[in-house]
């Protein structure tokens, strides 16, 4: 059986979106991760303006986004134009 494939949208798009409050990531060493990754990201996307696939889940489906990450907040990061996506909703970065 196939797993559901991420939907690409723009970033544009993005504060468009609802996001529940449940986490995606269930265990604490996952999120330790995601927020490691998080940060390198971050610095990437500031030093070198490299984009990063960004893996998350709005209330309706899983999506990605191909961008650069401006910031890192407590629970949320920050993309360009001041879009958001809460952390907890972010599953992976590529």
């Amino acid at each position: 059986m196939n797993a559901v494939q991420p939907k690409e949208i723009e970033k544009e798009e993005i504060s468009k979106l609802s996001f529940p409050e449940k986490d995606v990531l269930n265990s604490y060493k996952e999120k330790a991760q995601r927020k490691k990754e998080l940060e390198r990201a971050m610095t990437l996307g500031n030093l070198e303006q490299i984009k990063m696939k960004i893996f998350f889940e709005d209330d309706r489906e899983k999506r990605y986004v191909n961008t650069t990450i401006w910031a890192v907040t407590t629970d949320r990061i920050i993309l360009k134009q001041g879009v958001t996506i809460p952390i907890h909703r972010i599953s992976k970065l590529m």
